[in-house]
């Protein structure tokens, strides 16, 4: 049956970040804990979800017949682009931002980025997606940014920094947990 009430827009939302191992939350609504920060403001373009998986063919010996298909990897990745600069979005993206886990969001940035080229910290992601009040909660209880986009500083538009977070499987085997609910509009 046709349901238009069921139509879903991606209207607002926020990003947020923990480090490793902090508590993921487990429905749509309820406080994040203070160990998550908002990365801020992202681009127009919002958050993307991409599935990639790979599928090899079992052939038989008779007739060259396919008997079947096996899946032999799946990866899940969300990507978007942060457009306010921060000591979180800076941290986020280089990684190597002196005292950022103690930098109060908000502060001026007045330390120093070290970019080192090391590997990025795996840490806990949640998207919060709201469409009135309609709200999708995406959890990512092992993610880690494993791309990055150019950056390019130009007059007129906004400095954007790209992320593509690779999620990986947490104790449970999952990648990621979607929750959805619907709360009063005040």
């Amino acid at each position: 049956m046709l349901d238009a009430t069921k139509v879903r827009v991606g209207v607002t939302g926020a990003v947020y970040v923990a480090p490793e191992g902090t508590a993921r939350p487990t429905d749509a609504t309820a406080a994040l804990i203070a160990a998550f920060v908002d990365v801020g403001y992202i681009s127009e373009d919002g958050v993307t979800e991409s599935q990639d998986e790979d599928v090899e063919d079992i052939t038989a010996w008779q007739n060259g017949a396919k008997v079947r298909k096996v899946k032999t990897s799946h990866d899940l990745m969300y990507s978007f682009t942060m457009i306010e600069t921060s000591a979180v979005t800076l941290r986020e993206y280089y990684g190597n931002f002196a005292a950022a886990d103690s930098v109060a969001v908000g502060n001026p940035v007045d330390d120093t980025v070290e970019i080192d080229g090391v590997e990025l910290p795996h840490r806990v992601w949640v998207l919060s997606v709201l469409d009135g009040e309609h709200v999708l909660r995406v959890v990512i209880p092992d993610g880690q940014v494993t791309e990055r986009g150019d950056i390019t500083y130009v007059n007129g538009e906004a400095v954007g920094r790209e992320v593509t977070i690779s999620c990986f499987p947490d104790a449970n085997g999952n990648k990621a947990y979607i929750y959805m609910a619907e709360v009063a509009v005040v």
